[in-house]
């Protein structure tokens, strides 16, 4: 497979502020790459620097192999989605649609038959005449995807398209998205701050930090194997525990520095006395009957109904079950966890031992 778009050495300022640092990413053609982080990471502006909406500092871009400094915009063949729909309210949603394709010189019948194609494989045909007060945040959203559909670019880029929408909606939203996605045979670039999005939705999902690329992978790449404590934390819901620990004296075990206390094998021998954090998945964590690796203190208990959600009193460890259960507050839980599922990360940089 070709990269569809290549970013080289990417810089970005905004005056004293560095928001892009050396990044460097290839996005093969047909796949679906997300963008995800928290809140100021970047990747937002690297998404509006593909598509042109921000000049970047420094490095290069190219799309389908054309480099694009200095290309405008509207000259990059690739349509962006935006988390405000951005819909012309005095149009229809025929007109919404057909609107590019008239600014480009294509005929009203023509255009009319393109739109009447797009609304069929958006779901959007009983709404041609309608306006964008007249629909829902779902139906707007379809909206400005098959506005987006329409122009056939060699990218799809999404910003957020989705935060609008309430929960339930949001799930059904992820499913058309792909679906269309895989349906098109489209390249889609993907914004967001939800890792279950990105986990669910891409091929590829990109882990941006404070302007850099921290780690990118398949999703299940990067529940396994995650590079560092920042990543390993991002990725999964409910979030990663992570436990201070030192290496025993075998040298294959960590001693735990909990208020239940106890140890739990690790992955491959390390030095002893060795200072270490422990991460330990809560779908990994599993109750015992007997004796266990280490001990659960309950201080919470919160059920779903399907889930329950156990925390300790110190809130360091939190176990997830599918099962209902009678434990309450003080009651004291033996755990174990299998080696293979214990990530160890060294407590000074963070990263994955």
């Amino acid at each position: 497979m070709s990269a569809q778009i290549e970013l080289r050495d990417i810089d970005k300022h905004y005056g004293a502020f560095h928001a892009l640092k050396r990044v460097n990413l290839n996005i093969e053609k047909g796949s679906f790459v997300a963008l995800v982080g928290p809140s100021g990471c970047g990747k937002s502006t690297l998404l509006r620097s593909i598509a042109g909406l921000e000049t970047i500092t420094s490095g290069s871009i190219s799309i389908a192999g054309a480099p694009m400094t200095g290309v405008p915009p509207r000259k990059r063949d690739v349509a962006m989605v935006f988390q405000s729909y951005a819909l012309y309210p005095h149009m229809t949603v025929e007109q919404n649609l057909t609107y590019s394709l008239r600014l480009h010189g294509v005929g009203k019948a023509e255009a009319i038959q393109k739109a009447a194609e797009v609304a069929a494989t958006t779901g959007l045909s009983a709404l041609l005449k309608r306006y964008p007060r007249e629909l829902s945040g779902g139906q707007r959203q379809r909206v400005a995807m098959g506005r987006a559909i329409i122009r056939n670019p060699k990218a799809f880029l999404f910003d957020e398209p989705l935060s609008n929408l309430d929960a339930a909606l949001r799930v059904h939203m992820r499913k058309e998205i792909r679906s269309l996605h895989d349906r098109l045979g489209a390249t889609s670039v993907y914004v967001t701050h939800d890792q279950i999005e990105a986990m669910t939705m891409a091929d590829h999902v990109v882990v941006m930090r404070d302007g850099r690329i921290e780690q990118q992978g398949s999703p299940l790449e990067l529940y396994d194997r995650p590079v560092s404590r920042f990543v390993a934390g991002f990725i999964g819901s409910p979030a990663m525990n992570f436990v201070n620990a030192v290496v025993g004296a075998d040298g294959r075990s960590a001693v735990l520095d909990t208020s239940g206390g106890g140890t739990v094998l690790l992955p491959e021998a390390l030095d002893v006395g060795r200072a270490i954090v422990v991460g330990l998945r809560p779908e990994h964590l599993r109750a015992v009957a007997d004796k266990g690796q280490f001990t659960l203190i309950v201080g919470n208990v919160e059920s779903t109904g399907s889930t329950t959600f156990i925390s300790s009193d110190d809130e360091l460890v939190t176990l997830v079950q599918s099962e209902r259960t009678g434990l309450a507050a003080g009651d004291r839980v033996p755990l174990t966890i299998a080696s293979e599922h214990v990530h160890v990360f060294d407590p000074e940089t963070g990263l994955r031992i």
